[in-house]
């Protein structure tokens, strides 16, 4: 299945984002603790994650020129995060720091024997944008522009001045934010969590949910969801176009930020032409190698290592 539009050519970057980053303070325990009880940890990690400024890296180390606007605290949790971006080879111009403000961390618990985290996080208040503060022209120096769905009115303002441009608007959304409605009919691009959809409209049915939620958009726009183990689903033209998850070579250790390398895999696939299918694979693909390892970007694959899961990688079992 074709997408309904054509990502634009050559541009300063091939995708922009611009929305969320985080510190995660990983611990792997041997099973999810019940209440009131002590468990020993089997490994614990800092490492960089969000949404967004992960979906970068992820493209990032697929060779893409990419580039992040948000942020960052300045505390040493601020400093460590905006330094890993950076190390990564993500522009940075359009990054702030904000004086006085702790950065967006969040603490994961991850069990041990399947890699499926909880997580328990915590944003400062300072580092949110009001519309005014969208950072201008931004959206349109990329081919595509990614966003999560937090700071929405600042984030459809900058939809809406990469839409005039050309620029393909691509969304990650996991809940309901307040001024959701200003933000959806300039996206080219919802594929949301699991859950959100249900959340949207009301609807546990997931198919009829994404029916429902295409039309909170425009009618070119382009739907669809992830679904951990069972993979990805798109809807276009009344048609549900669906993907299978792929088997982690080595094993699940950990699944945080499995979507937001879905994302940089989906992305990826657009910007090198590829229909809706080859989108959903490469995306399921790219989830799947970065749980390879603790952490959100740890294990976020180069091309030759996504190229080899595409040739010889396996759906999972009871998944396909």
């Amino acid at each position: 299945m074709r997408f309904p539009f054509v990502t634009p050519p050559a541009r300063e970057f091939d995708a922009v984002g611009f929305g969320l980053n985080a510190v995660d303070y990983l611990v792997v325990v041997p099973h999810y603790p019940a209440y009131d009880t002590k468990v020993r940890l089997v490994e614990h990690e800092r490492g960089a994650g969000g949404e967004t400024a992960s979906a970068m890296t992820g493209l990032r180390r697929l060779g893409m020129r990419t580039a992040y606007a948000g942020r960052f605290g300045s505390d040493d949790a601020g400093r460590f995060g905006f330094e890993a971006l950076r190390a990564e080879g993500v522009d940075v111009e359009f990054a702030e720091v904000v004086e006085g403000a702790a950065n967006q961390i969040a603490y994961i618990l991850i069990d041990e024997r399947t890699g499926e985290r909880t997580v328990i996080w915590d944003r400062d208040a300072r580092l949110s944008y009001k519309a005014e503060e969208a950072p201008r022209g931004f959206g349109a120096r990329g081919r595509v522009l990614h966003m999560d769905g937090h700071d929405t009115l600042a984030r459809a303002r900058v939809a809406r001045e990469a839409r005039e441009s050309g620029t393909v608007v691509s969304l990650d959304i996991d809940n309901v934010y307040e001024g959701l409605e200003e933000l959806l009919p300039h996206v080219d691009v919802l594929v949301s969590s699991q859950e959100f959809p249900r959340r949207l409209t009301g609807i546990d049915d997931a198919h009829a949910a994404l029916v429902e939620m295409k039309l909170r958009l425009r009618p070119d726009a382009v739907v669809g969801m992830t679904m951990g183990e069972r993979g990805a689903v798109v809807y276009h033209g009344g048609v549900f176009v669906e993907s299978p998850a792929f088997e982690v070579p080595g094993g699940c250790h950990d699944t945080t930020g499995a979507g937001d390398a879905f994302h940089a895999g989906f992305i990826y696939g657009m910007l090198r032409g590829e229909e809706v299918e080859g989108c959903l694979r490469t995306g399921c693909a790219v989830g799947a190698l970065k749980c390879r390892a603790l952490g959100a970007r740890t294990a976020l694959p180069t091309g030759p290592e996504l190229e080899d899961l595409l040739a010889h990688g396996l759906p999972l079992q009871g998944h396909s």
